[in-house]
């Protein structure tokens, strides 16, 4: 849904002299001058770990697809990685799961054994926040949301969403839940956005908003957080007690495991965030024309994801363009701030929670029914768009930057794991070179000449 407010927005920065072009504009939105710079600063960071990440799903899909397809130094082909824009790795965790032996924390199963319906799931969503002092649903919310997929005959997006209508009252979510765990942490992630405009709606209008665009998409995924460590899911009797957990070696590799699964996800997920709109931004000043829209696409790919396309590619192509967000013209660096900010939220709401005391990993940290950390996340929420960004997020941080250093502490255990295997099993660490558009040449046939082009 398109707001007014956002309208009005959009027409008044539009209509501002101090914006050059789109990229300007949509930078706009985060109020602070050296925001690509801090952007870039946050990816030295995280780059380490990603890169650990990469190798190690390199060699595992060296070892099942062999050397031919794919090289021990090289990027990794984007067709063997799950996805269709290679943006998220879960789909191929099957066969590289580190400790393959340990249990699963996947609870599809225990869901659907125990009668789960997506009304089930929603509601155990609400309880999460209502366990925090965080509001409960309006009743409209339970009448108006389509939390299924219809079977009326109605043809319908199901990409799951948050709307807020703008009257203080009328809040809703579509989607066409599954009763899996994945959708499980969609509920949540959604129910966050709802949580978001319910806290910010006594605002006036123009300040009913985030306080930045990234942190309406880290409020749902903090949850997620909590909702999917193994601690939460035993509270809520989705996952059994095991014999084995009192054994240490056993306890460590499920850890392992468990960080692993994410890591494919969330780690996986960076760089082709932070590059969705490194192209649209060098697009918008003219840095990238029409000539070299799909291979500048692929030179970012190989630069930061490490991957390579399947095939060669051409200005023929154009790529980049299958994803939803450019077409719709949706800013995307929103999602990389998003997955760096939550892990810095969720610390900080750990740390009221008294879930950090004597050394306690972050990545165990489940804030169920904790009324302060609630507390706490509330009146940042009820700050809306009010305040500069930086004030809301010291509010639960303590902090006025955006910092990677929560991700890494959360990840700690997976990484230094990574790094040992890595050095273990003789893996290269980062990629050469790929000559899969950057070389290609291709021939135009024009006016009977044929022209070569170097691109």
């Amino acid at each position: 849904m398109v707001r007014i407010t956002t309208i009005f927005v959009f027409l008044f920065h539009s209509l501002s002299p101090d914006y050059a072009d789109n990229a300007a504009l949509w930078l706009g939105n985060y109020e602070t001058e050296d925001f690509r710079d801090q952007i870039s600063a946050l990816w030295v960071q995280l780059k380490p770990l990603y890169q650990q990440l990469h190798a190690y799903v390199r060699r595992h899909l060296r070892l099942k697809y062999g050397e031919e397809v794919v090289k021990a130094k090289g990027p990794i082909p984007a067709h063997l990685l799950g996805n269709m824009w290679a943006q998220t790795w879960g789909n191929i965790v099957d066969f590289m799961l580190p400790y393959p032996e340990r249990q699963s924390t996947d609870v599809t199963p225990n869901m659907i054994k125990q009668g789960y319906t997506p009304l089930k799931m929603f509601k155990l969503s609400e309880e999460f926040f209502v366990s925090l002092n965080l509001s409960a649903m309006p009743e409209s919310f339970w009448e108006k949301s389509i939390l299924e997929k219809p079977t009326d005959g109605r043809d319908m997006v199901c990409h799951a969403s948050a709307w807020d209508f703008c009257d203080s009252m009328d809040v809703r979510i579509k989607q066409c839940t599954v009763v899996n765990q994945k959708d499980l942490n969609t509920a949540h992630h959604e129910m966050g956005h709802v949580q978001y405009f319910l806290q910010y709606k006594h605002q006036p209008n123009i300040f009913q908003r985030g306080a930045n665009s990234g942190f309406h998409e880290a409020v749902g995924d903090v949850l997620a957080l909590s909702v999917s460590t193994p601690k939460h899911l035993r509270a809520i009797g989705l996952l059994e007690e095991s014999a084995s957990e009192a054994d240490k070696d056993a306890e460590r590799e499920a850890t392992i495991n468990y960080l692993f699964s994410i890591a494919l996800n969330k780690i996986a997920f960076l760089p082709f965030a932070y590059q969705m709109d490194l192209w649209r931004w060098d697009v918008f000043e003219g840095k990238t024309t029409p000539e070299n829209y799909n291979c500048h696409w692929w030179r970012l790919a190989e630069q930061f994801q490490g991957i390579e396309p399947p095939v060669d590619r051409s200005e023929e192509d154009f790529d980049v363009a299958s994803k939803y967000h450019i077409i719709a013209d949706v800013p995307y660096i929103r999602y990389f701030v998003s997955f760096v900010i939550q892990f810095q939220f969720h610390k900080g709401l750990c740390q009221a929670a008294g879930q950090l005391e004597n050394n306690a990993p972050l990545h165990e940290c489940d804030i169920y029914k904790s009324t302060k950390a609630g507390n706490l996340l509330g009146s940042m929420l009820q700050l809306g768009q009010s305040k500069p960004w930086p004030d809301a997020m010291e509010v639960i941080t303590g902090q006025r930057n955006m910092d990677a250093s929560a991700l890494r502490e959360y990840f700690a255990p997976l990484e230094d794991w990574l790094r040992a295997e890595n050095e273990r099993t003789g893996e290269f660490i980062g990629w050469e070179k790929s000559d899969k558009c950057e070389f290609l040449i291709v021939l135009i046939f024009q006016f009977g000449l044929c022209l070569i082009y170097l691109l």
